[in-house]
């Protein structure tokens, strides 16, 4: 008998908006402490306190026999997706708008609902197809295709950077919607947090002197490879909130697309867009400029739609499960 992963869309939804709540946090925090500590530094640190809380976790989902796995392969690839996801991300994040940034990598429900026609078989009519395009439509009006190089204020390739995340982060998610079938979300947890150990710390043994960057380097360049330092004082709660944070997001998420379909899950993630304006600006003093604005607008329109319709097949199949029973 094969098992097929279980479907709470309720709770799914819920896991899925506290775990973005946690991702706004966790990247307000990050872009913080961009300026004065290397990104390998902040991954390894925030990766060390996750795993040790992950396992926690799989300890009070059933025992650490949970992280034995008949696919370790498809981990290690899943790891290294979300790897690359995340420092993509955070090395645009160290130089765009938090919101800018943000709102470049919510390409990712878009390559999810995609991707997860070919990948897993799921069913997204036409209507939904023409939502997500809408939304790509947005992120090609915050790229600004029509601008020259000389007036945007960062390299193509750093624009780049967040929908390259975005990509990774989807093919990520509907990994995780396969190997939820058979693995606890404790225990993808885990591994994601080993992943990210292991790289960090590959990063300080190859780069962790410093001795790769100088003063002209590109603050992206400095920021993935200048040495490593004893944290001031004052940031010792922002590296603990960060690890803290990052808990609580790999649990969240690898349990929301446990326990829903992708296509159903991943338009609540577009939460995160408005979070995202809002630090910017309380903490960093940044408004979006209006190709963002539009380009928010559009994602969110898409996203909206998508759950609606969603919604709206839910509610059709209920009734008609009801008439079946009467």
């Amino acid at each position: 008998m094969t098992t097929t992963p279980h479907n709470r869309a309720g709770l799914a939804i819920g896991l899925i908006l506290l775990g973005v709540a946690a991702i706004s946090v966790n990247d307000m925090l990050i872009k913080r402490l961009s300026g004065g500590y290397p990104l390998h530094q902040i991954v390894f640190t925030r990766s060390a306190i996750g795993i040790i809380l992950g396992l926690v976790l799989v300890k009070l989902e059933g025992g650490f026999h949970l992280l034995k796995t008949r696919q370790p392969g498809l981990h290690l690839l899943r790891g290294l997706l979300i790897v690359i996801s995340n420092m993509s991300f955070f090395l645009a994040l160290s130089v765009l708008p938090l919101a800018e940034a943000t709102a470049l990598f919510f390409a990712a429900p878009l390559f999810i609902t995609l991707l997860s026609i070919p990948l897993l078989g799921e069913k997204v009519g036409p209507l939904r197809l023409g939502a997500v395009i809408v939304g790509f439509v947005g992120v090609v009006i915050m790229m600004r295709p029509w601008a020259s190089t000389a007036t945007l204020d960062v390299s193509r390739w750093v624009l780049l950077l967040p929908v390259l995340a975005a990509l990774t982060y989807a093919l990520n998610q509907l990994m995780t919607r396969k190997l939820g079938v058979n693995s606890k979300a404790s225990a993808l947890m885990v591994y994601i947090q080993a992943a990210f150990v292991a790289v960090s710390l590959g990063f300080f043994l190859i780069a962790g002197d410093g001795r790769f960057v100088d003063e002209g380097s590109s603050a992206s360049l400095q920021f993935l490879l200048r040495a490593w330092i004893w944290p001031a004082q004052e940031d010792y709660l922002t590296f603990l909130g960060i690890g803290l944070n990052i808990a609580l997001i790999g649990y969240c998420l690898s349990q929301a697309y446990r326990l829903g379909d992708a296509a159903t899950v991943a338009p609540f993630e577009y939460i995160g867009l408005p979070l995202a304006v809002f630090w910017g600006f309380v903490i960093f003093g940044d408004l979006p400029v209006w190709e963002v604005w539009v380009g928010i607008a559009l994602i969110l329109a898409s996203g909206l739609f998508v759950y609606l319709r969603e919604r709206q097949k839910a509610l059709r199949v209920t009734r008609l499960q009801g008439g079946r029973r009467a």
